[in-house]
């Protein structure tokens, strides 16, 4: 009898470890549990940069750099759609939500039950919005909070779905598409608030960062990227310039625009959010000033090309930090900003590390945007010699300055960047920092253009090619950004445009433009394995556990800036603002795809 017992026993204490772990999960997709301890969980991915932090790591193990090699495709799902799948899946709970690109699809996978879709959601999108999308009809996936799924559809509009059910909760419209605003980027919620950025830089669109409440939708604020103080929330007296160490002082950023010429100033904010609870600071950057030719905007273009700061409260900024003033290569500023503590003199500094399509990995100091190192990471950058690091600014090669009716040569990086918006890993117990870069350079030519609502605003002819004129347009590393320390380089046949993984199984994980899921050995960047998908990846891989077993989950489907060629049928080198005679081999290897692939060890 005292077997029965014992039993018995086991059996209800199993079963009140099993509620518990629901009402845990309850309490998680009900908002019981911030998001911020809810990504400290490494079973889940509840972020699309995985933490607030953005450092796409890891803690699982359970795949290794010794058993990585017997990996195999668990299941995989159609997206139902083709073109650039730039994103990657959440896994909250049991549960996965992910986006496809337009028709922007979002799907709900119960990954106890894989092989059917427990909910689906096809939004009606304005069909003006493809046709003034600059670089492809891509979506760089979902956010979630507070048992809602967040998610930003290619015509400007914000949708909250309920986690449980897809149906729509709210709609807010955070741009136009008949003025060329799109929206490509994935939302950050922090708090109460849903952070969402806009496209458009190419149309002529001011960028703006703006603030929707969780709960209803309602604008709680925005913040331009140029304009008045009013516009982009600066407190003359109070808000700092990270390159001076001074407040900005009044009108900053009129002060460097020519007559209305902010208006059409570009400074859009399609890329990625970053957010520091300690500090109560939200971090992103701005893109390129509109147009691309520099000649008719004269001046430092201010707050383009800039490191932002802000008080997510109220919109507020604390710092900016303008990286390329007065650009004239149309070096966007959007990528992704790392959070992570760094030794700096003897001291530890939260720092911020971003990695600028410039060519420049940029070292701050979080707390006030105060520069601390500027290093090149790809060795073909020369539009600029250094950055200097008393004033903060580039000392720029003459001979690489872009003008009107002028061909410029031979420019490195080419505009598409020395990396793109694909986000970089950082693994806190090696302090590297793994990323898929470009090895590109261009030839640039502006010209003047007139803006127009809704057409392009361009001003430019570009032609891109490999680095030294080689077969190499790729280049995935392991960086150190606070030595500038290259520690190891793989190099790619095209541009490296999937976002590292790192795992503390010390497996670092990317796709390639050509099609191929590769698992790196994170000490040496050996390839451990291979797997050809059977399209290009730009999406960026995630893992998480499910039933004891860990799982590795990748988007496949090419297209993005990289790949327009493919994407829109275009023959013409320098069609696609100059990238589709860059890749144009690239169709040799692969086609257009739109595919879930879900990998584990057998």
């Amino acid at each position: 009898m005292k077997w029965m017992k014992r039993l018995l026993l086991l059996v209800l204490v199993l079963g009140a470890s099993a509620a518990i772990g629901s009402l845990l999960l309850v309490a998680q997709q009900g908002g019981g549990t911030s998001l911020d301890s809810m990504s400290k969980d490494s079973n889940q991915w509840v972020m699309p940069l995985g933490d607030y932090s953005g450092t796409r790591h890891s803690k699982l193990n359970q795949i290794t750099a010794q058993n990585v090699s017997r990996l195999q495709v668990a299941w995989t799902m159609s997206l139902g759609t083709l073109r650039g799948q730039e994103g990657q899946p959440l896994v909250i709970g049991n549960m996965m939500y992910l986006q496809s690109a337009y028709p922007n699809y979002v799907y709900a996978i119960d990954l106890n039950q894989f092989w059917r879709i427990a909910w689906k959601f096809a939004p009606e999108i304005d069909k003006l919005a493809p046709s003034v999308a600059c670089c492809d009809v891509v979506n760089r996936g979902v956010a979630y909070a507070d048992g809602k799924i967040i998610t930003n559809a290619l015509d400007a509009k914000v949708y909250a779905l309920d986690a449980k059910t897809g149906k729509v909760l709210w709609m807010a419209q955070n741009g136009d598409p008949k003025l060329g605003q799109t929206m490509t980027g994935a939302p950050l919620v922090v708090k109460d608030k849903v952070l969402v950025g806009i496209s458009g830089g190419e149309y002529g669109v001011r960028g703006h960062v703006t603030a929707y409440d969780l709960n209803t939708g309602k604008q709680v604020w925005r913040a331009y990227s140029a304009g008045t103080d009013q516009d982009i929330l600066f407190d003359p007296a109070k808000t700092m310039d990270g390159a001076t160490q001074q407040p900005v002082g009044q009108n900053s950023s009129m002060k460097t625009w020519t007559g209305d010429e902010w208006k059409l100033g570009g400074g859009t904010t399609w890329g990625w959010y970053s957010y520091d609870p300690q500090l109560n600071l939200l971090y992103y950057g701005s893109g390129n000033p509109g147009s691309w030719n520099p000649d008719q905007r004269p001046g430092d273009n201010k707050w383009a090309m800039t490191i932002f700061a802000r008080n997510p409260d109220t919109g507020m900024a604390a710092w900016a930090y303008q990286m390329t003033p007065h650009d004239a290569w149309d070096y966007d500023g959007i990528n992704e900003m790392v959070l992570t503590d760094s030794q700096v003199g003897g001291q530890t500094v939260p720092t911020l590390t971003h990695f600028d399509r410039n060519g420049f990995a940029y070292l701050v100091d979080r707390r006030n945007g105060k520069l601390l190192k500027a290093s090149k990471f790809d060795p073909s950058v020369n539009w600029a010699k250094e950055i200097d690091m008393k004033t903060g600014r580039p000392v720029v090669d003459p001979a690489k300055m872009t003008r009107a009716d002028v061909n410029v040569k031979e420019i490195c990086p080419a505009a598409m960047g020395a990396k793109n918006m694909q986000p970089v890993s950082y693994d806190p117990r090696t302090k590297l920092f793994y990323a898929a870069t470009n090895h590109i350079c261009m030839d640039y030519q502006a010209f003047t253009v007139k803006y127009k609502g809704g057409f392009p605003y361009v001003g430019a002819l570009v032609n891109m090619y490999p680095a030294d004129h080689g077969d190499v347009r790729g280049r995935v590393i392991a960086f150190d950004s606070t030595t500038g320390e290259t520690k190891w380089a793989n190099n790619e046949p095209f541009q490296a445009y999937s976002g590292p993984l790192s795992t503390e199984g010390n497996v670092v994980f990317h796709g390639t433009l050509d099609g191929w899921f590769k698992a790196l050995d994170q000490n040496t960047g050996k390839v451990l394995y291979q797997f050809h998908t059977p399209s290009g990846i730009i999406g960026n891989p995630i893992t998480y556990m499910n039933g004891g077993k860990q799982y590795v989950a990748v988007l496949s489907g090419v297209g993005g800036w990289a790949a327009i060629g493919i994407a829109e049928g275009l023959t013409k080198g320098t069609d696609g603002l100059g990238a589709v005679g860059l890749t144009r081999s690239l169709s040799d290897y692969t086609n257009l795809g739109g595919n879930l692939f879900v990998f584990a060890l057998p």
